[in-house]
């Protein structure tokens, strides 16, 4: 505003909108609650520690989707500090460096996630099962409640675990991103004997592996010529040329459905 000599009979100018504006800005800016910085911070903390896995919005990947309002290993919030805290025993879920508050934080952003709508997934289920149990010959390596092989991982709740996306890439390209312990291996026997599969079970002794046909090996490493590990591949073939872009689409529909309230 300007300033005129006192005793001045010039007008004084009246503040501009644009000055208005900005002076409303600065106060919005500056009233920020501490509710809205706390869910500031725990949207970073999520974005920097759990989105490589859970998806920016919680759409999954190679971690399991979020943005549900039931999570399975946490049905309750003193189950999700938990999970977040200690990791999920036997699972690709790592335990947290985080603390006690940023846990709570990182929480209470999992759980606005939840409140997402989730995308549609396009496809007919029934048209994928059948493809999962006949023409796709997937049950050959893949159980579903109990039924099938185990030479690939079980898959009775993989829609839990993995978002749409993830699962048409891992149809598509298996080996963008293989399961632990679904590598290939491949022994040789100093007498020449090749046996190619995946590890069951290993000790600094022996390894236990299971071929495609899903018969067990037992094998002493001493009695080996070699023992190659191909952790970049995997042994499930490509269905992008098998199936048409609609088929993959049923199959996809198919297993995203494979929940724990599917299989009770």
């Amino acid at each position: 505003m300007v300033e005129y000599p006192k005793g001045s009979n010039m007008p004084r100018k009246k503040p501009s909108l644009l000055s208005i504006c900005v002076v409303l800005l600065c106060a919005n800016v500056t009233a920020q609650s501490p509710a809205q910085d706390q869910a500031a911070r725990g949207e970073k903390l999520y974005l920097s520690q759990c989105s490589f896995c859970h998806g920016q919005t919680g759409e999954g990947g190679r971690g399991s989707p979020l943005n549900r309002p039931r999570l399975r290993h946490a049905p309750d919030d003193e189950a999700l500090l938990r999970v977040i805290r200690r990791g999920i025993a036997d699972t690709a879920m790592p335990s947290s460096w985080m603390t006690e508050n940023e846990a709570q934080l990182v929480a209470a952003h999992i759980r606005k996630l939840g409140r997402v709508s989730t995308i549609a997934t396009p496809g007919n289920p029934p048209k994928g099962e059948q493809l999962f149990r006949s023409t796709g010959g997937c049950t050959r390596c893949h159980a579903v409640q109990g039924s099938g092989g185990a030479f690939g991982p079980d898959l009775t709740t993989i829609g839990e675990r993995r978002s749409s996306t993830h699962l048409r890439e891992s149809l598509v390209n298996p080996n963008a991103d293989i399961s632990s312990g679904y590598f290939e291996i491949r022994a040789t026997t100093k007498e020449g004997r090749a046996i190619e599969g995946v590890r069951v079970n290993e000790d600094t002794f022996s390894i236990q592996l299971r071929d495609a046909g899903d018969k067990l090996h037992s094998l002493w490493k001493a009695d080996l010529k070699s023992l190659d590990k191909n952790l970049k591949n995997s042994l499930m073939p490509s269905y992008g040329k098998s199936f048409t872009p609609a088929e993959l689409d049923d199959l996809v529909a198919y297993l995203a459905k494979l929940t724990e309230d599917s299989s009770r």
